[in-house]
């Protein structure tokens, strides 16, 4: 009887440990920390330029709280390079948070070699856990390419007075009133092949700015024009604004007058009611390519004072 009263204590004993074992596994995976939403550079097309700006985005949450956020650009064994090179990123200030968007932008340095990179992200744990991601990224140096957009003309008017115009504002403090029109001219060049640009207005409240087509929620923004072009075969300039070889005006810039009922998304416009209704305050005036053959994006914008 003795015997079987140890035995049975022993497996009672065997038992809480083995249960114990799993409670603190099960616990551990808990507090793993978790990223979503990944998007490397614009449009989350993963291409990068060599000495131009980069996007990254992640939305983290920790386990518990978290360390920091790590992100690493390392070469791959299979491919080739010009030279040995690798960059990594460190971010501490979002320490101690439970949840964190790390919408960043940083320059890809001068000194880094074109091809084809890993991205790793690591997000780390106040409680010793870890999580890494990897993704793929392209480098480019600017003259390599495919496309390159760039503004070549960023044009605004007023009741067809200027009121920005070649990277100044015409008069400092000028607003846009209730029945103005508002017009823009927006041409890129280094574009071929097929592409889409959106010119927006989207109030600063929203706190909406799309860097991408892809990012465009259009409950919250003003389409005051949308224009594309299509199997582009050579290099060359895209705008809102066409001329023929007569220099006349095939295809003038639409007007927007401050106030309407309707925007300008040719063929499907829409009312200008709920979160993108008109009303002072400060816009911003958001100009988004996407060049659908290469998968490159590009935006602009600038802020357009409205005082109704």
């Amino acid at each position: 009887m003795k015997t079987k009263k140890i035995m049975i204590a022993l497996f009672l004993g065997l038992f809480s440990f083995t249960a114990c074992n799993n409670d603190d596994d099960a616990s551990e995976d808990n507090l793993k920390p978790s990223i979503d939403k990944i998007e490397l550079g614009l449009g989350n097309n993963e291409i990068g330029t060599i000495g131009e700006d980069f996007h990254f985005n992640a939305e983290v949450t920790a386990g518990d709280k978290i360390e920091n956020v790590q992100i690493k650009i390392t070469q791959r064994s299979t491919e080739t390079y010009t030279k040995v090179w690798s960059h990594e990123i460190n971010w501490t200030q979002y320490a101690g948070a439970k949840n964190a968007t790390v919408h960043k932008h940083f320059d890809i340095p001068l000194e880094a070699a074109e091809g084809k990179y890993d991205f790793i992200i690591i997000v780390t744990d106040q409680n010793g856990t870890k999580l890494e991601e990897k993704r793929n990224i392209i480098l480019y140096a600017d003259g390599n390419l495919p496309v390159n957009p760039v503004a070549t003309i960023f044009n605004v008017h007023k009741n067809d007075a200027a009121f920005f115009r070649k990277g100044k504002y015409t008069l400092e403090g000028d607003s846009f009133k209730s029945a103005d029109k508002f017009t823009s001219q927006v041409t890129l060049s280094g574009v071929k092949g097929n592409g889409k640009m959106y010119l927006l207005l989207i109030h600063k409240n929203t706190k909406h700015i799309p860097e991408s087509i892809d990012q465009i929620d259009f409950s919250k923004v003003i389409v005051y024009d949308v224009v594309e072009h299509k199997d582009m075969a050579e290099v060359g300039s895209f705008s809102n604004v066409t001329f023929d070889e007569n220099n006349t005006v095939t295809r003038p810039n639409p007007a927007l007058l401050v106030g309407a009922a309707k925007d300008n998304n040719i063929p499907n416009s829409q009312d200008i009611t709920g979160s993108k209704a008109w009303s002072s305050g400060d816009y911003n005036f958001v100009a988004v390519y996407k060049n659908t053959t290469y998968n490159i994006n590009w935006s602009q914008a600038i802020t357009i004072p409205i005082a109704l």
